[in-house]
């Protein structure tokens, strides 16, 4: 099967996405403002009334959507999800998705599943795509995501100039290791996420004006993007927006069931994954990632804050 096809440009390309949240939304946005017709489909269609009002239209099911797609993107929650939207026998786009169109998931999910849907894919002589994002809602409203993309090289040459109206697109190699890629990347956020707060913590403890010390670290060896996104919000107890906690439990726990079929250890993801799976028992589970803090705090039985958005800490 051949990835070579009709050129795509707003003319010609009839576009399909599946998951209009928090990052779907800002994701669809660009691809309208190229001059791209959507129709899109949401399990809770009130969150796609702003592309509509954009142009978009609006799908009754996946498969639906899938049978006037030239190119299908999804960007959703959980592996059970990505299964049902693309596997479903009677509502999944994989039963309607026309012969030579392109599958393209963004969801971070198992790399099994996205072998799975690729070997489905083939047999309906389809392409389909594995292209995980990092950068947040942040990135996503910039159009400056990190895209892991695995499947077909030259199917996600072709697909391109859709995915950079979206982000930089970084080739991983075939299907599943788009999956891979992003999680290595979720492996790497964790491990420095708990190093910044307890950082934090500790500046804290020896009574250090918090945003100079965040000042002073940024510019040296210790500085991240992580500390950049997260550091301010947290010693500013700005807990809410960013990657919701529930989403790294998920992340970190497929990252996990992956090393244990690699018959590798990572200590420091096990440790971040613990920390995180107290915010979840806490009811913490729709902070920020950021809300780390918290975990740390209840450890060490203290809190952690600035007094105001100047140059102001406190030890408690």
């Amino acid at each position: 099967m051949s990835a070579d096809a009709a050129q795509i440009t707003p003319a010609t390309t009839r576009i399909g996405w599946i998951g209009t949240g928090v990052m779907g939304r800002h994701m669809c946005a660009h691809l309208i403002a190229a001059g791209y017709t959507l129709t899109v489909f949401n399990r809770t269609p009130s969150k796609a009334h702003p592309l509509l009002s954009m142009g978009a239209n609006l799908a009754a099911s996946p498969a639906a959507l899938a049978a006037q797609s030239d190119v299908l993107f999804s960007i959703v929650s959980y592996p059970s999800d990505v299964r049902s939207v693309h596997l479903h026998p009677s509502t999944g786009t994989l039963s309607s998705l026309p012969p030579g169109a392109t599958l393209i998931d963004m969801s971070t999910s198992d790399p099994s599943l996205a072998l799975e849907i690729a070997s489905i894919a083939s047999t309906k002589q389809c392409f389909a795509l594995d292209a995980p994002v990092s950068g947040g809602e942040t990135g996503a409203k910039a159009g400056a995501l990190s895209i892991f993309a695995g499947g077909d090289a030259a199917a996600v040459k072709r697909v391109e100039p859709l995915l950079g109206l979206l982000g930089r697109v970084r080739y991983m190699g075939g299907a599943g290791k788009g999956q891979f890629g992003k999680l290595g990347n979720q492996i790497t956020i964790g491990s420095a996420m708990v190093g910044l707060v307890e950082g934090i913590v500790y500046a804290h403890k020896a009574g250090l004006d918090l945003e100079e010390y965040l000042d002073a670290i940024s510019s040296g060896a210790a500085g991240s993007r992580s500390l950049d996104l997260y550091g301010r919000k947290m010693v500013r107890r700005e807990f809410e927006g960013g990657a919701f906690v529930d989403y790294f439990v998920k992340d970190f726990g497929i990252c996990l069931r992956e090393c244990e079929k690699m018959g590798i250890a990572l200590p420091g993801l096990a440790l971040a994954q613990q920390f995180y799976l107290s915010l979840k028992a806490h009811g913490e589970g729709r902070l920020g990632t950021q809300a780390l803090l918290l975990a740390l705090e209840r450890l060490n039985n203290i809190r952690v804050e600035t007094l105001s958005s100047s140059s102001s800490s406190r030890l408690q």
